[in-house]
């Protein structure tokens, strides 16, 4: 498994395991610590896992809002938990990444290959409708961002 994939699958784990408990804020460090020493002996580079979860975690109000916002029909809390942290990463690589090391068509593609990894049957359509939907908008999102 490449790198830069197992570092989104570890931070995907993480951002679930830390929804599912509460998004407790200082839960979040010793969530990572753990999933990376079960998930991540030998990865190169552990401090992407640390980029991708932090810029959910710390821009998190946004990202729901315009998950919301792309979803309409999909109320948050109804959006299966593996699904809504998989665009949550997705789209903080969207919007806070830099587009030489992550192209948004890359960043959209690796939330639905975690999609079709960690989710159901369907998560993968779905997670590429939503992204593909902000994709559109983009450049009015980060204005607003």
């Amino acid at each position: 498994m490449a790198s830069r994939h197992l570092s989104r699958s570890i931070a995907m784990q993480s951002l679930f395991e830390w929804d599912f408990y509460g998004k407790e804020p200082k839960s979040i460090d010793k969530i990572i610590e753990q999933n990376l020493q079960e998930f991540g002996s030998g990865l190169e580079n552990q401090e992407f896992v640390w980029q991708l979860a932090k810029n959910v975690t710390d821009h998190l109000t946004v990202i729901d809002k315009i998950i919301v916002e792309s979803a309409p029909e999909w109320p948050l809390d109804q959006i299966t938990m593996v699904d809504r942290n998989v665009l949550r990463i997705g789209l903080s690589e969207l919007l806070y990444s830099k587009k030489e090391e992550v192209p948004p068509k890359v960043a959209i593609n690796e939330a639905i290959e975690l999609a079709k990894s960690f989710g159901g049957e369907s998560s993968g359509r779905f997670v590429n409708g939503v992204l593909g939907t902000v994709y559109k908008e983009i450049e009015k999102i980060e204005k607003e961002v």
